[in-house]
């Protein structure tokens, strides 16, 4: 007799309880000049918003390096309760959950060596996290002159105003909209 795979099953929704970090998505030091606001939604096929996604975005320092800082996992020394970010180390890494309109903010710096942020996109119904970028700018990069420029448009984060740029995740197409490019690592 032939068994027959046991179908996968999707996690949570949980996220948006369990992981995010106070002041997850401050990943700039406190005042910082240099600070630039992403903001926007996560959607879903039909273009409702998801609100129990969490997004991580990981990025190098505005020198390049990639060393970082302790950031949401910080502890305190004495009693090794988590005390979250301390406000004045850049620490290249961000978590944040959505709200109930599906929308997500983070203040970071704007990366050294690469024009975007990564990140990494779990939400309810997904069997695994998936992997986008945020490009910052339309700089030359092999990954953007790789795709149609429909397809291009889904990774760029669209300047709203001076330091603040939106940045939506569609999940799914819809006809209408594409859905982000996602990239598979392997």
């Amino acid at each position: 007799m032939t068994l027959e795979p046991t179908p996968s099953q999707t996690i949570g929704p949980y996220f948006g309880h369990a992981l995010p970090h106070p002041a997850g998505g401050r990943i700039a030091p406190t005042g910082h000049p240099d600070t630039v606001t992403v903001h926007g939604r996560v959607l879903d096929g039909c273009g409702a918003p998801v609100d129990d996604a969490l997004l991580e975005f990981w990025q190098p320092a505005p020198d390049g390096s990639r060393t970082g800082a302790p950031g949401s996992l910080r502890r305190d020394p004495v009693d090794g309760t988590a005390v979250g970010r301390d406000g004045v180390a850049f620490t290249g890494f961000g978590r944040v959950a959505t709200g109930a309109d599906g929308g997500y903010v983070v203040r970071t710096l704007r990366p050294g060596g690469v024009p975007y942020l990564s990140v990494c996109v779990f939400a309810r119904g997904l069997l695994g996290n998936l992997f986008t970028r945020a490009y910052l700018s339309q700089a030359a990069d092999p990954l953007l002159s790789s795709l149609d420029a429909r397809r291009r448009a889904t990774l760029i984060a669209v300047p709203e105003r001076t330091g603040v740029h939106r940045f939506d995740v569609r999940l799914r197409g819809d006809g209408e909209h594409e859905e982000t490019v996602f990239l598979a690592f392997r």
